[in-house]
């Protein structure tokens, strides 16, 4: 086999690029349905209030649909599950289109479609350890990070675009093409596989009972819990990217630099997606996951001295570059450490606690940086970053020299 690490011999397997095309797909037309709607709700109310919660709701309603949903990925077969999920989507969000559909509708039909995402995740990261065997896996994962950054940018890009030249409601009529075009790309280009094999003999089980238990399962295995507490704090290091406005006010470099601070993270992520993969060996980055944690904190800490813009972009794209390699890596190790019946449950509870961190992170940043300065406030949550990292790496680091943790962990709900 070649010792060749490029990212470009995922492609090259069929099956992915079906995931990889209809990823591509849906982020760009989700993307357009973000600007689409705040301009739609923006027009209708002339509330920026009323904009930005209509924001938010593509966002929050993941965090219960992670927990309560995410389940329908490990309970049918998972290629149907995708299909079935993003022709759902598309007839919402096609009836979002309709022009002069009440505002309440309009929230209601986007919550739904939110909520439906986290099944397609669970499913979609169930499946992604089969179609790509060994060190695939992680490559992989950073072709999908990078260009799935990449795919936001074009889309936030496209859809100012499109909105300015055509209406929002063409803008959701797009949108609800790329999710009937994504499934049929899945549809065609994934082998059917059989369900998991606990659901097939178990048959489905209850809804709250099967939140808790995926919550034990995570909580009693060492392994996934100290990745799970390390993932799931990334959130502090996300605060700059949300502060970025008033920390440009800070410096009195107005808001014409805000996109080039917003840019950075998103940028040293793509860098770093393709570092990590390309010159780590496989053998070395789990053992690697914590340092990285770390590190990624560091950079961020020196934003109390005040940087001026050209350091401040450095300093956040070095950080974005050590966040996604410890995430990327932490998510292929949680999902190896899964049985395979389990999969789609643990992934959905872990990105639930990855959006939640977020949200509690960022409001906790904004909050610092009204009571003193955006800067103190991006250094306090990377300082509390590192704190919690260092406590996650040597819990990881006790995690795998026990030999008792070797074996995937699975509890079965009756």
């Amino acid at each position: 086999m070649t010792d060749d690490r490029g990212l470009g011999q995922v492609l090259l397997v069929r099956e992915f690029r079906a995931v990889w095309v209809a990823d591509l797909l849906s982020v760009t037309g989700d993307q357009l349905a973000r600007v689409a709607l705040s301009v739609l709700v923006y027009g209708r109310t002339g509330s920026a209030t009323w904009a930005a919660a209509t924001y938010a709701l593509t966002f929050l309603p993941a965090i219960v649909g992670g927990v309560l949903l995410s389940g329908l990925a490990d309970r049918y077969p998972r290629r149907e599950v995708l299909v079935v999920v993003d022709v759902t989507r598309a007839v919402l969000v096609g009836a979002m289109a309709i022009p002069g559909l009440p505002l309440a509708a309009v929230c209601a039909l986007l919550v739904l479609v939110v909520l439906l995402g986290a099944p397609y995740s669970a499913a979609r990261g169930a499946l992604l350890p089969d179609v790509l065997p060994g060190d695939l896996y992680e490559r992989g994962l950073a072709v999908t990070q990078m260009t799935s950054q990449a795919a936001q940018v074009v889309g936030f890009a496209a859809g100012g675009l499109l909105v300015a030249t055509v209406s929002p409601s063409s803008a959701l009529a797009l949108d609800a093409l790329t999710f009937l075009l994504a499934g049929i790309v899945i549809r065609l280009g994934l082998h059917r596989r059989p369900r998991p094999q606990a659901a097939a003999v178990d048959g489905p089980r209850g809804g709250l009972r099967e939140v808790f238990a995926g919550v034990v399962d995570i909580a009693t295995d060492p392994r996934r819990r100290a990745l799970v507490v390390l993932v799931w704090m990334v959130g502090l290091y996300v605060v700059p990217e949300a502060l970025a406005a008033p920390y440009a006010a800070e410096l009195g470099a107005g808001t014409a630099v805000v996109g080039l601070l917003m840019a950075a993270d998103p940028v040293g992520s793509v860098l770093g997606a393709w570092l990590f993969v390309r010159f780590v060996p496989p053998a070395r980055r789990a053992r690697l996951i914590g340092v990285l944690a770390v590190a990624a904190g560091v950079p961020l800490a020196c934003t109390v001295f005040r940087p001026g813009v050209p350091l401040a972009v450095v300093l956040w794209g070095v950080s974005g570059m050590f966040s996604v390699a410890y995430v990327m890596q932490a998510q292929a190790s949680f999902v190896r450490a899964t049985s395979d019946e389990l999969r789609g449950r643990a992934i959905g509870v872990a990105a639930a606690g990855i959006l939640a961190g977020q949200g509690v992170a960022v409001l906790v940043g904004g909050v610092l940086a009204d009571l003193w300065a955006p800067s103190l406030s991006i250094a306090i949550c990377a300082v509390a970053g590192v704190v919690i990292a260092t406590a996650g790496a040597i819990a990881w680091r006790y995690a795998q020299v026990d030999t008792r943790t070797s074996r995937p962990h699975s509890l079965t709900v009756r």
